[in-house]
């Protein structure tokens, strides 16, 4: 299983890069929490990053969407509008699709 998520994951990187105008969103999940950081792959930078270990309440889901707003507030206040998505070799289910949701009603284009 986490074999094939990792050559998921190498085969959509090989297609998928950030830019400074277009940073790339990329997603961790374990099984207890998410952490999503938005990378500048032409820098080799991470411009943000933030994990759901403040998200004290509610389900896993719960907090996944929490992540997903308050992620979103921090992208726009940084000036970025729109980001590639990584999902990281994940299925676009589940806590991903929660996350990806909320960052879209946030404000952020992808």
């Amino acid at each position: 299983m986490k074999s094939n998520r990792i050559s998921r994951h190498k085969r959509i990187r090989a297609k998928i890069k950030g830019t400074a105008e277009r940073p790339r969103l990329s997603i961790f999940r374990s099984l207890k929490h998410m952490e999503a950081q938005l990378i500048n792959d032409s820098a080799r930078k991470t411009i943000l990053g933030m994990k759901d270990l403040k998200i004290k309440k509610g389900t896993k889901t719960n907090r996944a969407a929490g992540l997903g707003e308050a992620f979103a507030k921090e992208i726009l206040a940084k000036g970025y509008k729109k980001i590639v998505f990584d999902r990281g070799g994940y299925q676009y289910h589940g806590r991903i699709k929660v996350l990806a949701e909320a960052l879209r009603k946030g404000g952020v284009e992808f």
